[in-house]
């Protein structure tokens, strides 16, 4: 098996336009064989859409969806490119399932990119400290850092997250949405979308019963 290297991931990402992590895990399945990572790329319909993505996706839907008896409501915008792939069933239930999950995962942002740099910041010093406490040698902590970051952003980024209904936990909504992006033949983003949590930022009262109690009994 040939090794993975930096190298060979630019190379294949010249070649084919998918993304850095799409080319890594082409090559990995593939054995490090760039003919063969291609192919995987085409089969999963991944060179397609990075192929596509350039497209204006001007058209869409925005679809919501209300979860536990209205205590989380969802709202998200995706975007295609034509008004008819926009009332196709498969891209409808794509707005659907997207929706869902972003009710069940409560993601904060679509993608890595609209994370503010002083947020990133902050967490990489949070790591900085982490390793120091747990000893690491201080030279190893930018080559582990960054793997940190990764999984920072699988958590929080929606693209990134696995999707709920993928019975092998492999599949992020990034993929799914690649895989749409195969079948419908057009370009799809997700653009934007709204969490709401019934109750969420407000303060509730807390009642102190001991005290009621007390204060009824000194009355009676």
């Amino acid at each position: 098996m040939a090794e993975v290297t930096a190298v060979l991931v630019k190379d294949l990402r010249d070649k084919t336009g998918a993304g850095m992590g799409d080319c890594k895990k082409a090559l990995v399945e593939s054995e490090g064989n760039v003919e063969k990572a291609i192919d995987w790329l085409r089969q999963k319909g991944i060179s397609t859409a990075a192929k596509k993505a350039s497209r204006a996706a001007t058209e869409g839907a925005v679809g919501s969806y209300i979860h536990m008896g209205g205590k989380i409501g969802v709202i998200v915008e995706i975007n295609c490119e034509t008004d008819f792939t926009a009332r196709n069933e498969k891209f409808q239930a794509l707005v659907k399932d997207v929706a869902m999950h972003i009710a069940a995962a409560n993601p904060q942002y679509v993608r890595r990119g609209e994370v503010a740099s002083d947020i990133v910041d902050r967490e990489r010093e949070v790591m900085r400290s982490q390793l120091k406490e747990q000893g690491k040698p201080e030279a190893m902590w930018e080559k582990i850092i960054p793997g940190k970051l990764d999984k920072f952003f699988r958590e929080i980024c929606l693209e990134e997250q696995i999707f709920v209904k993928d019975p092998e936990g492999k599949k992020s909504i990034g993929d799914l949405v690649k895989d749409h992006v195969a079948t419908i033949g057009e370009n799809l983003t997700i653009r934007r979308f709204a969490r709401f949590a019934l109750g969420e930022g407000l303060e509730k009262k807390q009642t102190d019963f001991a005290a009621e109690v007390a204060a009824v009994v000194g009355q009676a």
